[in-house]
Parts: structure tokens; C-alpha cells; sequence
């Protein structure tokens, strides 16, 4: 396996963004009663549910503020955003939706667009692919003069969607179109699998060519032209109507140079004529980003991983590789990323976090402005953070969040937006209790923070110190601008971008998030808690309530609490983060020891995976049915659909008999194999040797590590400096000018977008790394060159109706 694994290219698929509201919801239908319920959305891989937010009540324009993310496990077509409108006693009415289709998702990325809802009818939703076999043969007849036949072999689909939530019995239905006729014939049915294998063929005889003659048998090109085969695959409803799967046509002029034609094509929707105008059923505003990388096999980067590994050591380190991918990156979000993944997989993250942000003190004037502009040096201190740190914010902010959340304690304190009935004393006292709380968490969160991020506080500690040696506070000020400012307040803010909370909080909610956030980050700004501050305060409300938190043991503990995350002390792991809860949900588990394959086999089970063990339990909160140590199991993979005439099945094979689990959808089905996957990578009975990144201070970052795709975050890398060779090409030149004109001022003025300290090392490397791109890429094209379309890879999309 790892000998392919080593030749292999993967297409690796991933899609973030939000779903940010919706306008004037069904208004166009006619219906007043959508304004007295409620409304929600979810994705659709294809015709494949891979995403819900939760119940919005009662607005035509609600705000859903949903942030998403995952990995796409399989090939697809088309994305769908559906908005429905919840029903409790009948089935949930579709609004509408809005459908791209995976060629149209470049046209979106990264940037919010109003989208149309269109209706949905069973005729536009499908999914899956075909192979089919198209010959044209000469008969000869008994009368003498020969005609052409045309000869349709359906092989197989893949793909298909279920139907009611069960594999489709499907069939397909041949038809020769032309001017003047129109031929059908049809399949048997293949019961019971989203895969049929049919392999039958299927003969039309064409009419022969008026200037046939034996030693040039053709159709005309008249003929030709005209003639085309639609192929529409159904699933049959035996006492039921018969549901429409998909269709493809293929003109026969595809057999004028070739006689012989073998290709996989994808379904398309059969147009119905419905048009649906502007806003009749509203409109949805969404934020969609698509990224695809074709990940070459590992020795491929070699050069370019070497050329930004060795990033830390150069000096200076604005010519690095690494830093010269900031620079020239239209969005340093983008490229810091990726960075910090290599980086950190390497062992090679906390020297070059320190080298850019040196650098960034040194421009720094200002003991109070440090680390506030968002900076190569801000964002990859973010994102390590926010990879290093998951586990940490979960231990600390997790059980008090959800409190929060859950709890209907009004905490407004504005005047202006105090509703009538409400007491600003007792939303005071309420807001003050939740702080507190929050407050409390954090400070006494020392020995659960992560042994990276202390090292990181520790040495942006001495940092801010050597260069400003006259201010006492700006050795916490270094600190607390990262672990209050851009860490925990960002996470009170916003719970479910962090996974602390399933979904968006109601609006009363964040605005109480938002008080608790706003009072968090003056707490923890040491170089606020000055009574000569709180007049910087823009909202008099917000100075009132602050006062309350205006004591000498408020201050101290803040003070502590930046001390002990910032010491020198090596911290090891405590107790509640070495048992971590990666995963939990609900899924369909078959029942153990069970012979017979049916229904009852099945029972939805909530499966939760922590880092020393598997568990299942009836419900959520429930004691556990089964534990499953992690080191019991020895494997973990895919279950083929044919096994239980079911999708997304996987099972964990350990000491006892195997765990048969199916998932609610792909994506799901590819996140648990794959957190399964790295935790028995840890187990020291499966591994040979460790990983080398392995350490027993800090075993999550070891997960962590184990986690990260070096080959793919190289390849996001070579794709973000591939995008941005204008850039590069214009610090090269502005490299060159400077070396030659000894920086002019007018040069320098031209070239200011670029941190160029030394203009012939960042030189050199700017070569380096186009000689680098220059043979990636050409190793791209040979690929691309054999990626032939209609193969099961990369099918035809075919004509639609």
C-alpha cells in the first residue's frame, strides 16, 4: 500500500465559505404562513445532504450567519444550497435552491454574492455517471444491398442517488432520436444498488446512405448530423410512477472518424421549461470557496518543501521563501495557512514565528501599537493558535459557552436597545455573572495550555522586552494582544467557527457574546486595566459596566495568569486534555452477532471518539453501550455498498468482532475513517517506529501533526505562488533595481509593498523559487496531457435536454 500510495495522484476536493441570509423567502409563491414559521438551509453534494444549519424562526429575510467546512470525499457535479421552511407535523416545504455546478465555483470564490432561488423539481435533481459502447456496423440483408446498424452497449452507472433513503432499482432507457423517428428500448432492472452493472446491448437499424456503395460504406453526413442517442436512467416504482435518475445524449457523428466509441459520461438534468423570475421565491446571500488540488506523488516536492523548510535559518528572514510568499500573496490568510502546516509538521514553526516577528518589532515604533496590524507575523501566530489550541479552547470556554447558549438570561445593557419589560440592573447582574465565569475559566486555564503556545508566548515575551526596555507592560501587552485579543474573545464571539457550538447562536445570544467578548479583551489587555483608560471607552454603558471589574485581584490574576502561559517552565499535558473528545455523532451501527441483513439490523447509536477511546451509546449523554480502547483496534476501513445494499458504511476491527458503523452522508462517512485512521497511526502496537514529530510533553500536538498532508499543503503553496508570478516577477525587478541603484528613493517608494532588506539574497531566492515552480509545473502538464476525458476519472458531461 505505501508503495502506491508513493506513486499515486490524488484530487484532493475541499469547500468552506457561509451561509450568510436569505431575502423575501417564498413571497412569489403566494404563502403568508411562512412568516409565522421557520426556515433553514443545507448543501447538497449532488443530490447528497452533507450539511444542516438550524431552525431560524419566523422571518421571510433571516439571518442564518453559518460558517462551513469539509473535505469532499468523492467526485461531483454540482453543489445545491436548499432552503427549506420547517413543518411540525408534516413533511418540510422547499422554498427553493440554488444550484453551481462544480465548473461555475471558480466564479465565486472567496467573495459574497446574492443568489435567486430557483424551484426544484424531481426532473433537475440528479446525480451519478454512465459507461456506455457506441459501434456502427454494416448489415447485409437478404435482399443484397447493405445498411448501417447502430449498436448501444450499456455497461454500468456509478453513483446513482437513493431513492427514500435506499439504493434505487434502476434501469435504463435507450432512444435513437432523429427528424422523422424516435426509438426506445429499455434495460432489465438492477435491484437494489446505486451501482448496477448492466452490460446489455442495444441495436437500431439506421436507414442507408442514398450513395451507398460497397467500397465506401458511411452514413451521410446529413445523416449523421441528425441522429443522436439519449440514454435516461430510472428508478423503477413498480406500483409507484417510475422516478427520473439522469440522462446523457451523444450525437452518432461521434463514429464518423471512429467507428468504435467507449466513454463515461455524467447525468445531467432534463429541462422541464420552468423558468423562475428574479426574487418570485427570494434570494440567498452565500459565501462559497471550492479548492481542488492535484497532489503529485511526495518526491515531486522535494525542492520546494526543502526551499521554505529552510526558511527559518536565512537571513535575513524577510529573503526567505517563506516570507516572500507572504509578500507577494494577494491574501496572507491564504498563505499563512499552509505555511504553518508545513512549518509545523517539520518541527520548523516556533524559530521562524520568532524570526517574522522580530522582524515586525523592529517596525514597530510604539510600545502600544505592537502585534495590531494583521501581519505575516499576527496571522501565523493565529493560526497556530487556532490548530494548537482547539483542544484547549474546548477544556476551558466549552462547558461555560454552552451555558450561555443554552440558558434565556437577558444580558442587554445599552439603553437604546433595552426592550419594554426589561430591567438594565438585572441584565447587568447577569452580564457580570457570565464574565466572571468566562473570566475565571481563562486565568485558571494555565496548565491546560498548550506546551507550543507557551514557548510562543514565552519568546514574543522577551521579544517585546528587548525592544522596548523602558515600558514594565509591554512584555504582557506582546502576550495578551494574541491570547485575549485574537484567541479566546474571538472564540466567545464566534462559538461555532471554533466548533464549540453546533451552530450560529440566536441573535440575543451574540449580542450577549458580543457584551462578554468586548469586556474579555479590556480585562485581558494589560495595558488598559489603568482607571485613565476607561474614558477611551466609546459607549458610556460599556464604562459603567467595566468598573465593576476595577480591583487589584482582577488585575493580578490577569497578570498570573500571562505569567505562568509565558514562563520558562516546561508544562506537560494535564489530565483533562489527554482524554479529548475528536469526534462525536449520530450514526447507524449494526447490531453484533446478527446473522440475518435486515433493517433491525440497524439502530442509530451515538458514536463519540476521544483520544484513548471509541464508545457508542443509545442517546447522546447516555452511559456507554461499549467501550472500545484505542489501542484494541487495529484497523479502519471503507465497507463496500454491495456488503449491506448501504452507503458511507465503514468498519473498526479490533480484538472482539468488526463494528459495522454507517454514516449520515460521504463527507461524514471520510471524517471518521479518517480520525480513527490517525489515532491508530499513534498506537505503538501498529506503528513500527514514531513519527518523528512525536513528543511525550505534548502528545495533541503529536496528533496534530500526524494529521497534517505535507504533500498537499506544498501544493497549496506552489498553486499560491503559481497565482501570483506577476508579483513575484515585480520583486524580482524591484530586487534588481535597488541592488543596482543602491535603493533610490523614487525605487524604493514604487517597490514599497515588498519588505526587501536585502535586496541580492531575496534575489537569489526569488530564482530558486521560480526554478522550482518552472518544474513543477511541467510536471503538471505531463499529467494533464494523460488525463484523457471520459475516462471514470475525469467523464464527459454530455449534451443536456
Amino acid at each position: 500500500m505505501a508503495e502506491e500510495d508513493e506513486t499515486k495522484i490524488r484530487i484532493l476536493q475541499s469547500l468552506r465559505g457561509k451561509i450568510c441570509e436569505g431575502r423575501n423567502l417564498g413571497i412569489g409563491s403566494g404563502s403568508n404562513r411562512l412568516r409565522d414559521i421557520g426556515t433553514f438551509c443545507t448543501i447538497s453534494l449532488d443530490q447528497e445532504e452533507v450539511f444542516r444549519t438550524k431552525v431560524y424562526d419566523r422571518s421571510l429575510s433571516p439571518f442564518y450567519g453559518e460558517d462551513f467546512y469539509f473535505e469532499i470525499p468523492r467526485p461531483f457535479q454540482c453543489l445545491s444550497f436548499y432552503v427549506y421552511a420547517k413543518s411540525v407535523f408534516q413533511r418540510d416545504l422547499t422554498i427553493g435552491k440554488v444550484a453551481l455546478r462544480k465548473e461555475e465555483l471558480c466564479n465565486y470564490s472567496g467573495k459574497e454574492h446574492w443568489f435567486p432561488l430557483q424551484p426544484v423539481d424531481a426532473n433537475s435533481e440528479v446525480q451519478g455517471k454512465v459507461h456506455l459502447e457506441m459501434k456502427l456496423n454494416e448489415v447485409i440483408t437478404d435482399n443484397g444491398p447493405a445498411s448501417s446498424r447502430l449498436q448501444v452497449r450499456i455497461i454500468e452507472c456509478q453513483g446513482l442517488p437513493l431513492i427514500s433513503g435506499q439504493a434505487c432499482d434502476s434501469y435504463a432507457s435507450v432512444t435513437l432520436i432523429g427528424p422523422a423517428r424516435s426509438d426506445q428500448r429499455k434495460t432489465k432492472v438492477k435491484k437494489k444498488t446505486s451501482d448496477p452493472h448492466f452490460d446489455e446491448t442495444i441495436y437500431f437499424e439506421v436507414s442507408r446512405a442514398s450513395n451507398y456503395n460497397r467500397k465506401n460504406f458511411q452514413v451521410e453526413d446529413e445523416d449523421i448530423e441528425k441522429l443522436e442517442i439519449k440514454v435516461e436512467l430510472w428508478n423503477n416504482g413498480n406500483l409507484a410512477q417510475d422516478v427520473f435518475l439522469g440522462e446523457t445524449r451523444v450525437s452518432v457523428k461521434i463514429l464518423r472518424n471512429d467507428l468504435v466509441h467507449k466513454a463515461w459520461y455524467l447525468l445531467q438534468p432534463r429541462g422541464n421549461g420552468v423558468k423562475c423570475k428574479p426574487d418570485d421565491l427570494g434570494s440567498l446571500r452565500l459565501n462559497v470557496c471550492y479548492t481542488e488540488d492535484n497532489v503529485l506523488p511526495s518526491n515531486s516536492y522535494i525542492n520546494l518543501r526543502n526551499l521554505l523548510l529552510k526558511s527559518p535559518d536565512v537571513q535575513p528572514i524577510s529573503a526567505s521563501a517563506a516570507h516572500i510568499l507572504g509578500d507577494v500573496c494577494r491574501d496572507r490568510s491564504e498563505a499563512s495557512l499552509p505555511l504553518v502546516r508545513l512549518l509545523l509538521h517539520n518541527n520548523r514553526l516556533l524559530p521562524f514565528l520568532m524570526a517574522i516577528a522580530a522582524l515586525e518589532l523592529e517596525n514597530t515604533q510604539e510600545a502600544n501599537t505592537i502585534f495590531r496590524g494583521n501581519s505575516l507575523a499576527t496571522r501565523c501566530i493565529d493560526d497556530m493558535m487556532k490548530m494548537v489550541g482547539r483542544n484547549y479552547l474546548n477544556i476551558t470556554l466549552k462547558p461555560v459557552l454552552d451555558e450561555i447558549c443554552e440558558s434565556n438570561k437577558t444580558c442587554e445593557i445599552d439603553p437604546i436597545k433595552l426592550k419594554e419589560g426589561d430591567n438594565v440592573e438585572v441584565n447587568k447582574e447577569n452580564l457580570q455573572i457570565y464574565v466572571q465565569k468566562v473570566f475565571s475559566s481563562i486565568t485558571e486555564s494555565s496548565t491546560s495550555c498548550p506546551p507550543l503556545m507557551c514557548d510562543v508566548f514565552q519568546s514574543l515575551r522577551q521579544l517585546a522586552s528587548d525592544r522596548f526596555p523602558s515600558d514594565p507592560h509591554v512584555q504582557y501587552s506582546a502576550v495578551s494582544s494574541f491570547v485575549f485579543l485574537r484567541f479566546f474573545a474571538v472564540a466567545v464571539l464566534s462559538p461555532h467557527t471554533f466548533q464549540l457550538r453546533p451552530h450560529h447562536p440566536d441573535p440575543e445570544v451574540c449580542r450577549t457574546l458580543t457584551l462578554i467578548s468586548k469586556t474579555i479583551q479590556t480585562l485581558g489587555s494589560w495595558s488598559s486595566l489603568s482607571k485613565s483608560k476607561l474614558s477611551s471607552f466609546k459607549e458610556t454603558y460599556m464604562c459603567d459596566f467595566f468598573k465593576l471589574f476595577q480591583e487589584d485581584k482582577c488585575i493580578e490574576k490577569v497578570k498570573k495568569f500571562l505569567d505562568d502561559i509565558s514562563s520558562n517552565v516546561c508544562k506537560g499535558t494535564s489530565g483533562a486534555e489527554d482524554s479529548v473528545v475528536l469526534k462525536e455523532g449520530e450514526v447507524h451501527k449494526r447490531a453484533q452477532g446478527r446473522k440475518r441483513l435486515g433493517q433491525k439490523n440497524f439502530k442509530k447509536r451515538w458514536l463519540r471518539v476521544t483520544s484513548r477511546e471509541l464508545s457508542y451509546h443509545k442517546q447522546k449523554g447516555k452511559c456507554p453501550l461499549c467501550v472500545i480502547p484505542v489501542k484494541s483496534i487495529t484497523g479502519v476501513e471503507k465497507v463496500d455498498e454491495s456488503t449491506f445494499n448501504r452507503k458511507n458504511m465503514f468498519q473498526v476491527i479490533f480484538s472482539d468482532k468488526p463494528l459495522y458503523v454507517q454514516a449520515g452522508n460521504c463527507v461524514e462517512a471520510s471524517e471518521w475513517i479518517d480520525v480513527l485512521t490517525q489515532l491508530i497511526r499513534c498506537n505503538t502496537d501498529r506503528l513500527g517506529v514514531f513519527h518523528p514529530a512525536v513528543s511525550s510533553r505534548d502528545s495533541t500536538l503529536a496528533n496534530i501533526q500526524l494529521e497534517i498532508d505535507c504533500d498537499r499543503e506544498t501544493e497549496r503553496i506552489f498553486s499560491l505562488f503559481s497565482a501570483s508570478l506577476p508579483r513575484l516577477q515585480k520583486m524580482e525587478d524591484a530586487c534588481a533595481s535597488m541592488s543596482v541603484y543602491l535603493g533610490q528613493q523614487k525605487e524604493q517608494e514604487e517597490y514599497s509593498a515588498f519588505v526587501i532588506q536585502d535586496p541580492k539574497e531575496t534575489f537569489r531566492t526569488i530564482k530558486e523559487i521560480k526554478e522550482v515552480l518552472e518544474d513543477l509545473q511541467l510536471k503538471h502538464n505531463a499529467i494533464e496531457l494523460t488525463d484523457q476525458p471520459g475516462t471514470i476519472e475525469n467523464p464527459i458531461v454530455g449534451k443536456r435536454s
